[in-house]
């Protein structure tokens, strides 16, 4: 029997996990790519910014971070473009422009764990439908089912829980990967952000010592 075949013998309850699984899919999909661009080479990156915090070249920085176009790169950006008022509003900016940033990485994610616990619960469900019906089915016929009208039954009822156990599984194991990648580029943002931060402050500082 084909894949399109055991689907349909699922039941009405196999349409909600068919559509659970495309928007799982398209998540996915969206996540990988959206994470890809998020990382970058952090120390050489910082590098450079250093430099150009150290030769007072603002503007080059700010430009350094528009090459960059990372969700990092965009916090000190937009950090930078406060650099005139003080390294405390600076800092204030970066703060802001992270939580942001934060929001954006983590959309979709609690999407994708809804649809990782859903599934399976759905296929469950479709299951002790299933077998409600197959066992109602056996009442009628007053005991006098074959066995095989019960497996039948029973097996069609199963393919629920099978379905939406595939969907599930890979739902979870990608949530909790993109969980584990957005822990580490927050890590990275915050890493960097304090860097630029303190560069700011000792610049500021060897001025005004001067």
């Amino acid at each position: 029997m084909d894949l399109i075949s055991m689907f349909l013998k699922g039941g009405f309850l196999m349409w909600p996990i068919l559509l659970l699984s495309v928007l799982g899919l398209t998540i996915v999909i969206e996540r990988v790519i959206v994470l890809r661009k998020a990382k970058m080479n952090a120390p050489k990156f910082m590098m450079n910014i250093r430099n150009s915090l150290r030769k007072k070249d603002i503007e080059g920085a700010i430009n350094l971070c528009m090459t960059e176009n990372t969700p990092a790169s965009n916090i000190i950006r937009k950090g930078l473009n406060k650099y005139k008022f003080g390294h405390e509003r600076v800092k204030e900016a970066i703060e802001d422009a992270g939580r942001q940033e934060i929001v954006k990485l983590e959309r979709g994610l609690p999407i994708l764990a809804t649809i990782a616990g859903a599934a399976p619960l759905l296929g469950f469900l479709g299951t002790v439908t299933g077998m409600i019906s197959a066992f109602y089915r056996l009442q009628e016929l007053k005991g006098s089912a074959s066995p095989s009208d019960l497996a039948g039954g029973i097996w069609e009822a199963l393919i629920t829980t099978a379905f939406g156990l595939a969907v599930g599984i890979p739902a979870l194991v990608f949530y909790n990967y993109f969980v584990s990648s957005v822990n580490k580029l927050v890590s990275e943002m915050e890493s960097i952000s304090t860097d630029v931060v303190d560069t700011i402050e000792d610049v500021t500082y060897e001025e005004e010592k001067r």
